[in-house]
């Protein structure tokens, strides 16, 4: 379970916050809006009124503790990123925050955000993925309970073929492609062959029940 902090309360950060609580982690939800505060009290850990662009208010939340904080604020960019700014200057490790426009993202980033998020352009292109290959995409939303996700090997698996950890039998786990660091290399569809190392990233398609349980054996 983790801790995060989601500031602004707009539609992205709402429905983000929500949906984080609804996975298991604890959430605080801010923003200075009280009614937006008032809506999502009884779906997040908690819900607090507060001026981030306020680095005093911001070290109160005590949010420099937690796992990540989103900054989902994106319709004014001077308070997006002065929070961002309070954000890595109070210690705050990983940060996320969404950027409006290309030059709203470009400040993000130099401001050492540990990645900037387009909601509307990654939707946008989502949506022309699936409008342009509609065999493939269409699939995967009548899917329900089945997820991609990457992880790094759990020690255990290190030093191991694919086909000795026989991960589709265990847990109806598929190895869809090994990313490698050294050499840097995607692997789609690997062999049963391939060796995992301590650089490497699995992508793995699976119930997503499976895929927790997987999760757990690499903490």
């Amino acid at each position: 379970m983790g801790q995060f902090a989601v500031i602004g309360l707009g539609n992205f950060g709402f429905y983000l916050a929500t949906h984080l609580y609804r996975k298991g982690h604890e959430v605080m939800a801010v923003d200075r809006d009280q009614d937006k505060v008032q809506q999502i009290k009884d779906d997040v850990t908690q819900a607090v009124v507060a001026d981030a662009t306020d680095r005093k208010a911001l070290e109160a939340l005590g949010i420099q503790g937690m796992d990540a904080a989103v900054v989902s604020i994106g319709s004014t960019l001077d308070a997006s990123i002065l929070v961002t700014l309070n954000l890595k200057e109070m210690g705050m490790e990983r940060v996320l925050a969404k950027a409006i426009s290309e030059p709203h993202g470009r400040i993000l980033e130099r401001l050492g955000v540990s990645e900037v998020l387009f909601p509307e352009k990654d939707t946008a292109i989502n949506l022309a993925e699936r409008l342009d290959n509609p065999y493939l995409l269409d699939f995967f939303p009548l899917v329900e309970g089945y997820n991609l996700m990457e992880m790094a090997p759990p020690k255990a698996f290190i030093g191991k073929a694919l086909k000795d950890l026989d991960l589709i039998n265990r847990y109806g786990v598929q190895v869809v492609a090994v990313k490698e660091l050294v050499p840097d290399k995607l692997n789609i569809i690997p062999t049963g062959n391939f060796v995992l190392k301590d650089s490497d990233i699995m992508i793995l398609l699976g119930p997503s029940d499976a895929l927790e349980k997987l999760r757990e054996k690499n903490p």
